[in-house]
């Protein structure tokens, strides 16, 4: 299932303890409020019923806006909530494998954080990838060296899908992203480690539409 593009456009990726002062479904209500394309859960710690359940709660949400739901890791919550997609590391789940689980119909991503493992994405397999870290973030202590921009401008050369710049990166950053050739920005504390989770979501959106308009 080939992702539309613009979807990719604000990407949030939902973080347990940011999210914790309003709760998931009220900081994601308001993010896709504020202009968010596309939701990823995200918790390590969660069982995979616990992924169904919040799922559950977040798809009339996210079904209202046209907002696709990507889950992290877990290829069984995925298919049982009835997910749009699925995003997977390097070094989680084998990426043909996942496909081969869930079929042609949802999105696969994957991610990515050297031109070299961009090169050998296979886009009969992979949707999106998610090309990180750009920046050192607290929210991913397991991450690998930062790229920055150079680093992001080859590897989304090198890749032969859309690709999601994440790591670090806020409103101030969506002129770079996309000059960069990069589909979208993810974003974790911008959003979920906020006191206005929408107002923080329209700040980045405004920045996006201004690039947007000067293409």
């Amino acid at each position: 299932m080939a992702i539309e593009t613009q979807k990719l456009a604000l990407y949030l990726v939902t973080d347990p303890d940011l999210c914790a002062k309003f709760g998931l479904i009220e900081t994601v209500k308001a993010a896709v409020a504020g202009g968010v394309s596309i939701v990823q859960l995200r918790d390590k710690n969660a069982s995979t019923a616990q992924m169904i359940q919040y799922a559950k709660a977040l798809q009339p949400i996210l079904t209202t806006h046209k907002v696709p739901l990507i889950i992290n890791d877990d290829v069984e919550a995925a298919i049982a909530c009835g997910a749009d997609g699925i995003h997977v590391g390097q070094d989680d789940l084998d990426v043909v494998q996942v496909r081969h689980k869930v079929g042609r119909d949802k999105i696969v991503g994957l991610s990515v954080e050297t031109t070299e493992a961009a090169l050998i994405v296979d886009a009969g397999i992979v949707d999106y990838i998610g090309i990180s870290p750009i920046f050192a973030t607290q929210t991913k202590s397991d991450h690998k060296p930062p790229v920055g921009f150079d680093g992001l401008v080859d590897i989304v050369a090198s890749s032969p899908v859309p690709s999601v710049a994440i790591g670090g990166l806020n409103a101030n950053h969506c002129k770079k992203v996309f000059a960069a050739g990069a589909a979208g920005i993810a974003v974790v504390s911008a959003i979920c480690g906020k006191n206005d989770p929408f107002k923080a979501t329209v700040a980045i959106r405004q920045q996006i539409d201004l690039v947007k308009e000067k293409e």
